[in-house]
């Protein structure tokens, strides 16, 4: 007599005969001594997925290094800084004296081919003075100070001259530095070298750890221009011209370059 099922009892069979299969491939697996997760790789199944700290380890291996560049040049501007200081019972006297002064000196300079536009107001100050252990100030005293940028070294002693006679023993010169106006092509030239330090740098330490460099991952930089000061021990006051000798010597600009190399 012919056995009838229901669909429910249908598809409780063939649940049942797919969980024999597949237990029956595991333990087949087992018996030959393989790994029943082995069967992922096999032929008909998705290859394996690396994880990220898998991709991550591999060729993550960097060198940081830091590489140096310097190149000099001549400078070409001298900046000047100068003024004047006087004193008088009033105040009202005292800075109608300084800026008698300062109306000199910047015109000396501009007489002498320094332009408008390069003559800057630094600095301004009033102070009282006192005599002994009295309250009311016996005087005041006025300062007035200038930033100059002189453009042609070769005039620059003889402008620095002119302006200090012009203030006449009112003038101050607090002091001078040497400048390069353009320091673009000094600067792809350091950079070229800091670069090339910082590889040959890297190179080395790859072939102690018996390695190649590879490719930069990234490049930071730091630096810039090392001013080089000139002082001036004093400045000429007689009616005698005499031009404040000026040596420009030579400026180093100096970069410094931070580089990560990737190690092959």
């Amino acid at each position: 007599m012919p056995v009838r099922l229901t669909s429910t009892q249908r598809a409780l069979v063939a649940g049942v005969a797919a969980a024999g299969l597949l237990m029956g491939a595991f333990a087949a697996g087992a018996a030959q001594g393989g790994d029943p997760a082995a069967a992922a790789t096999a032929p008909g199944h998705a290859p394996a997925i690396q994880t990220a700290g898998q991709a991550a380890d591999a060729g993550a291996a960097r060198i940081t290094v830091t590489g140096t560049g310097a190149v000099s040049g001549t400078p070409d501007q001298l900046m000047l800084s100068m003024g004047v200081r006087t004193s008088d019972a009033s105040v009202s006297a005292a800075l109608q004296r300084a800026n008698q002064a300062v109306r000199a000196v910047t015109g000396a300079l501009a007489r002498t081919g320094v332009r408008r536009s390069d003559i800057q107001t630094s600095g301004l100050s009033i102070q009282p003075s006192y005599a002994g252990n009295s309250a009311l100030p016996t005087g005041y005293g006025v300062s007035e100070s200038i930033d100059v940028t002189l453009r042609r070294l070769a005039t620059a002693g003889t402008q620095i001259s002119d302006a200090v006679r012009a203030g006449g023993n009112a003038t101050v010169v607090d002091g001078v530095s040497l400048n390069l106006s353009d320091t673009s092509s000094l600067l792809a030239a350091a950079r070229a070298r800091a670069v090339a330090d910082a590889r040959t740098k890297a190179a080395q330490y790859a072939k102690a750890l018996g390695r190649s460099v590879g490719p930069v991952v990234s490049v930071s930089e730091q630096g810039g221009v090392e001013p080089l000061p000139m002082p001036v021990a004093g400045a000429a006051r007689s009616s005698t011209p005499s031009p404040v000798p000026v040596s420009p010597g030579r400026q180093r600009v100096t970069v410094s370059v931070t580089a990560v190399f990737a190690l092959a």
